[in-house]
């Protein structure tokens, strides 16, 4: 059983979610199931047919978090401190070629989120980065070609 990394936010985001499922979404769909049951003929309900279909795809959510949730190795961010990137850390880096700055933070894989400013470790930046320090340039291999990004900033909040 292989353990990963995640932060402290993403764990409690996670239990959340799986707290959520069991307490409202599942018994909620009991009482769906239960209540499409009492229209009749159950080959042609389509609320019946619907309800299985959610409590399959709430089942093995549920599942697959408690799985995840057995394995996590959480880290707080908050402990982490330093001019290199590692783990958790905050990074503003600058398009050599553009000047562009952009901000993200380095996450576990199963809290990443790009719209959110949040990436992957396993992700090319993340890794081309891991190591780095402030003033430091990464080369990254991106699907559009490389990229160069010099490190503006770093920081574990």
């Amino acid at each position: 059983m292989e353990k990963f990394p995640i932060t402290a936010d993403g764990a409690v985001q996670m239990q959340e979610e799986l707290r959520n499922l069991k307490a409202v979404q599942r018994p909620s769909i009991i009482k769906a199931i239960a209540a499409a049951r009492e229209h009749g003929d159950l080959s042609e309900n389509a609320e019946y047919h619907a309800a299985r279909e959610q409590q399959s795809f709430v089942e093995g959510r549920i599942l697959e978090l408690e799985d995840k949730t057995s394995r996590m190795d959480i880290i707080d961010v908050a402990s982490l401190t330093g001019d290199q990137i590692k783990f958790g850390a905050s990074v503003t880096v600058a398009d050599e070629e553009t000047d562009e700055e952009s901000t993200f933070q380095i996450v576990g894989e199963y809290e990443a989120d790009p719209a959110a400013g949040k990436i992957s470790v396993t992700s090319p930046i993340a890794r081309a980065l891991i190591s780095k320090s402030v003033g430091e340039s990464a080369e990254v291999n991106t699907p559009r070609g490389q990229k160069d990004y010099e490190i503006i900033k770093v920081s574990y909040k």
